[in-house]
């Protein structure tokens, strides 16, 4: 396929070009101390033979990828679900957009969820701030992604945003892929997912047609995804009062990679994907309405973040914690004596690994409470239609 020079520095690599990139990541110490700690009972020559059999990024996603996470789903999790039952043809490609709760398994698990409905699996958006290393980089462009460029002028950001997407323009209509992208830029800390209306912009300014017009040609799908447990809720408590109290607080490249080891390694209990049905036709509907320019992608937000919160799957802890934020019991009904104290005793835990200097713990519970408050309080606004 003929792909157009200017996306080279941030699409996929191609399965001619995989080769050479084996042979690089093959020779970086660094990316062999990483696979060594990761498959310690396999010889890495052995796993350098088995990447030059892949021929194809695919290949390379079953090959290595599909296998490890499904250990990490026996392994910390308590089973990973997903529902695409909305979908009615699936042989289509799709740009699902989701709201972002782990760095780095949101669209990973996504991608093995599609393998085993043998659908394709997502090219995905991932920021440059997260590819620390060029090991990273190079593996995540074999993984299928490419790459949203981050911290640039304003003069820049507009140039980004439009190449990246003049790419998943080109990606769903001549590459025939499928998309993932997070509704918005950086996890939701407190859980309140909300698309924000630049992704959507950013998502318009390529294709033909007004700005529904382009945003149905790459057929979005809303995906809902529930975890019962966030690893990562105490990091972004630990955050949310670093920045309470340091107003300049930064996150550093470090913090990024801890956020990244404890998402993959800590225990989420229970995992569900939801997409709702591709959104054209009620892209159509908001067309027929006639909204002023300013209000269109506005609109467009507040439908995906409707399908997104009907879509939530639930657990025994959103309710537990929606109680104790509130101070009642409202929820009781939904959740046993035994369920309660199992999660007040992992909120405890959670805020007993937090290393803060003028550690706040009722900021700190609040924060985490509010966490797993929020999906049951959204889903229950969008319950009512």
């Amino acid at each position: 396929m003929n792909i157009p020079v200017e996306f080279n520095e941030i699409r996929p690599y191609t399965p001619e070009e995989l080769p050479q990139v084996f042979d690089e990541l093959i020779a970086d110490p660094a990316f062999r101390a990483v696979v060594e700690s990761v498959v310690p009972d396999v010889p890495f020559e052995a796993l350098a033979a088995k990447m030059h059999q892949c021929k194809t990024n695919l290949d390379f996603q079953k090959a290595f990828f599909y296998g490890l996470l499904w250990d990490l789903v026996k392994k910390y999790a308590k089973g990973l679900t997903f529902d695409c039952s909305a979908l009615s043809d699936q042989t289509k490609s799709y740009t699902f957009i989701s709201n972002h709760r782990d760095i780095i398994l949101d669209s990973a698990f996504l991608s093995i969820l599609l393998i085993d409905l043998d659908m394709n699996t997502v090219e995905i958006a991932i920021g440059d701030n997260l590819l620390i290393y060029p090991w990273i980089k190079k593996l995540v462009r074999v993984n299928k992604s490419f790459i949203v460029q981050r911290g640039l002028s304003m003069r820049q950001k507009l140039e980004a945003s439009a190449l990246m997407s003049r790419y998943m323009h080109f990606a769903i209509t001549e590459k025939h892929e499928n998309l993932w992208i997070a509704q918005r830029q950086g996890r939701a800390k407190d859980s309140n997912d909300r698309t924000q209306d630049s992704v959507l912009k950013m998502m318009a300014m390529a294709g033909t047609g007004n700005a529904i017009e382009r945003l149905k040609e790459l057929n979005i799908v809303p995906l809902s995804i529930s975890y019962e447990y966030d690893p990562c809720d105490f990091l972004k408590a630990k955050e949310l009062q670093q920045k309470r109290d340091d107003a300049n607080f930064q996150k550093s490249p470090n913090d990024d990679l801890i956020n990244m080891q404890t998402g993959l390694y800590g225990y989420k209990g229970r995992i569900h994907f939801q997409t709702s049905a591709c959104l054209n036709n009620e892209l159509d509907e908001i067309q027929e309405r006639n909204l002023p320019k300013t209000e269109v992608f506005t609109a467009i937000s507040e439908l995906i973040d409707k399908h997104i919160h009907q879509n939530y799957r639930l657990y025994a802890g959103n309710y537990v914690a929606c109680d104790l934020l509130m101070g009642d019991d409202r929820f009781a009904h939904e959740y046993t004596e035994e369920e309660k104290a199992e999660f007040e005793t992992y909120l405890e835990g959670q805020i007993a690994k937090i290393d803060l200097p003028h550690k706040d713990v009722p900021f700190l519970r609040n924060k985490i409470l509010t966490m797993y408050a929020n999906p049951l309080i959204n889903y229950l606004e969008a319950a009512k239609g």
